[in-house]
């Protein structure tokens, strides 16, 4: 899950390596959002918005297996 999200939340290394904006991450597609004078905040929260949905996704239905390495871990005995 830590690994996904870590690189699934990208941005220095694919903002050197990558040069082209139709090959650009979700997270420097994000960035674009930002305007040099103004930032449309409420386009900005959308997109962010269908960023987190995979990651959300992901945790719903891997949440059985998270809570029981942490029940087994905290467990004495």
């Amino acid at each position: 899950m830590f690994t996904f999200q870590n690189a699934y939340n990208g941005f220095l290394g694919p903002l050197i390596y990558i040069n082209s904006q139709d090959k650009f991450t979700v997270q420097l597609g994000l960035a674009a959002f930002r305007g040099i004078y103004t930032t449309g905040y409420h386009l900005l929260m959308a997109a962010s918005v269908f960023t987190l949905a995979p990651i959300i996704i992901l945790f719903i239905f891997a949440q059985r297996y998270f809570v029981e390495s942490i029940s087994l871990t905290g467990s004495k005995g």
